[in-house]
């Protein structure tokens, strides 16, 4: 779609206030919990996009996340990360819990608390098309990044600090997305009547505070991986807190 093509050239200069932990690259994780590829995930965001139309409120989320996912396998491709096949993983198995919403509404299941408010409301007409993209973002790096961490760490045998520089460059790709995507997304003039609520309510969400409670949730729940019973509270807690996020920015503006 036209409004979001240009969002994959850009260049990010950000500082690091954390120290990265080099590694020695490796080859893709043979476990069974991951066999997915960037190019399989990104086919089947491209499949469900066909599917839907484009005034439907998963699907503006769906093109978004299409065109972040691509910029990032260009990245991997052309050697950006500390550690490509970390990336990769990383990649996977974080849009692999956004494409199991999918599949769970596609079934007629309840999907996570985080993603309901999303699935609810994608053809309310009152909700705008940058209310839709940010609810989705919500749910995906408020919830999902988090457990993606884990599983990634699962994935390839090493802890959170392994790939926590691959993490940052993840992150940088989707900040410097975020306010093209609120500008692009943002009606025109001749929704002017909206266009204030709509940046009030906008603006009590960010992108960045949202990455870092991710990073700490991913570190509490490594942490808390001998102990299934907390890290299952903690997770259902997080699931529930995204989710009421999720709802308030939605929230009809007519």
């Amino acid at each position: 779609m036209s409004q979001i093509e240009h969002f994959t050239h850009f260049t990010v200069e950000r500082d690091r206030t954390r120290p990265t932990h080099p590694r020695t690259a490796r080859s893709a994780p043979k476990t069974p919990g991951f066999t997915g590829s960037v190019h399989s995930v990104m086919e089947r965001m491209r499949t469900v996009r066909e599917e839907w139309p484009e005034s439907d409120g998963v699907a503006v989320f769906n093109r978004v996340y299409l065109t972040v996912t691509e910029e990032v396998s260009r990245q991997i491709d052309a050697g950006r990360f500390p550690d490509p096949a970390a990336a990769a993983a990383l990649d996977v198995l974080f849009a692999e819990r956004y494409l199991a919403a999918v599949d769970a509404t596609a079934a007629g299941r309840r999907p996570a608390a985080c993603w309901r408010p999303l699935f609810q409301y994608r053809r309310h007409p009152g909700v705008r098309p940058l209310q839709f993209a940010l609810a989705g973002i919500n749910a995906h790096i408020g919830h999902d990044l988090a457990l993606a961490v884990v599983d990634t760490c699962q994935a390839l045998a090493c802890a959170p600090a392994e790939v926590e520089a691959d993490f940052d460059r993840v992150g940088e790709t989707l900040v410097a997305l975020e306010e093209r995507i609120r500008e692009d997304l943002m009606p025109g003039p001749d929704l002017l009547e909206i266009a204030d609520p709509l940046t009030h309510l906008i603006g009590t969400w960010s992108l960045e505070r949202a990455r870092e409670a991710a990073w700490a949730a991913a570190r509490v729940l490594w942490g808390l991986r001998e102990l299934p019973d907390l890290a299952r509270e903690f997770t259902q807690r997080m699931d529930a807190g995204v989710g009421l996020v999720g709802r308030c920015l939605l929230t009809p503006l007519r």
